[in-house]
């Protein structure tokens, strides 16, 4: 049986679940999540906790997947989620345009990146760092494999956009 699907989730103070059939839905104070559970899993509200179990008995590791991103949603309304990118290379640069990220990579124009709704970025001074918040964890990490995509980092000189704590192997040039 699945360990995380065991451990109830505990409902932190100033959020409130409302759970609709399979609908759960998340209230906190930086915003509302809701999800449909799969069929094959069961929630109940008791003692301030939300308790997983599965309708059938081979479902258990759906069980603990339904549990995991519903405690996603309980920490995304309550802490929220960043991820930090960093941009490596000569004149490489991400400033904001509004809510929007302008970035210069190295192309022959600036890439525009329109801000998804529940998405924000912040750039500090240097221009090198860009940090990707929001409150469904999902969402942010495609947000920054979208922003990775442009200019993905090369293996010989590290060049490009990179995750804050990527590790690039780093190849060794040709030798004459």
């Amino acid at each position: 049986m699945s360990r995380i699907a065991k451990s109830p989730i505990e409902i932190i103070a100033g959020v409130t679940v409302d759970i609709k059939g399979q609908t759960v839905t998340v209230k906190g104070p930086k915003g509302t999540c809701s999800m449909d559970l799969n069929s094959k899993v069961s929630i109940k509200q008791e003692d301030g906790n939300l308790v997983f179990s599965p309708n059938e008995n081979d479902c258990m590791p759906i069980t603990g997947t339904m549990r995991s991103l519903v405690n996603n949603m309980v920490v995304g309304v309550t802490e929220g989620f960043s991820t930090k990118l960093e941009l490596v290379g000569v004149g490489y640069r991400a400033t904001l345009q509004g809510k929007d990220l302008k970035l210069a990579l190295g192309f022959s124009h600036d890439v525009n990146y329109p801000a998804p709704e529940g998405i924000s970025f912040e750039v500090p001074k240097n221009q090198t760092e860009i940090t990707v918040s929001g409150i469904d964890k999902q969402k942010v990490g495609q947000v920054c494999a979208e922003i990775r995509a442009f200019r993905p980092p090369e293996p010989y000189k590290g060049k490009g956009v990179k995750y804050a704590d990527e590790r690039i192997f780093r190849k060794e040039a040709k030798k004459a």
